[in-house]
């Protein structure tokens, strides 16, 4: 029962639309039908509201780091276990939302905060693959991607087997929420960071 109660309030947690919130209430419409119709921080960036994008991405991040340190207070007992459960349950309601007809975000930030929850190490491997990727590539998906693809390879090498396997299961997700990216970036026709039309997140 516990398990489960971990998992439905994570779940809860996760599916909070940060973006679509902020974007309804400062004026700037509605995120879904803005851009890619993504829910995630690229797409708020689309507004013109560079305030809002960056709330959005700390407050998608913030989802994961939150599910991760609320399982760790409540639920002591279930260690390594509750904590990987409770932050992929987030990122999975994050992508998944109840409230948006499960149409949601790519679940990028919300990995990288739950990462850096789990143990600040692996994310901060996360953050520097990430980041490093946009700046040196220009993709803003490719980066996420490899961000996320980078979170299990070091758990692993850190000694964190459990966030391991959890988190490449979550890199699978990310993945999978990028095929249409995947797609453009075989075709080569995905578009750069300071395009017209960026990658969505």
């Amino acid at each position: 029962m516990t398990v489960y109660l971990l998992i439905a309030a994570g779940y809860l947690l996760g599916s909070i639309p940060f973006g679509v919130i902020l974007t309804r209430a400062f004026g700037a419409g509605d995120l879904r039908q803005i851009g890619s119709g993504n829910i995630g921080a690229t797409n708020v960036l689309r507004t013109g509201r560079k305030g809002l994008a960056a709330a959005t991405l700390l407050l998608d991040g913030a989802k994961g780091a939150v599910a991760v340190l609320l399982a760790r207070n409540f639920t002591p007992e279930l260690g390594n276990d509750g904590a990987m459960i409770a932050g992929a349950a987030a990122m999975i309601g994050h992508c998944y939302p109840v409230w948006l007809k499960f149409r949601g975000g790519k679940g990028v930030a919300t990995l990288l905060g739950l990462a850096l929850a789990l143990a600040w190490p692996i994310g901060l491997v996360f953050a520097a693959v990430w980041l490093g990727a946009v700046l040196l590539l220009r993709i803003s998906s490719l980066g996420g991607m490899l961000g996320a693809v980078s979170a299990p390879i070091a758990a692993y090498a850190l000694g964190y087997p459990t966030y391991a396997v959890g988190l490449a299961g979550l890199a699978v997700i990310v993945l999978w929420r990028h095929r249409e990216n995947i797609a453009r970036l075989r075709a080569g026709t995905e578009p750069r960071v300071g395009a017209k039309k960026d990658a969505a997140e």
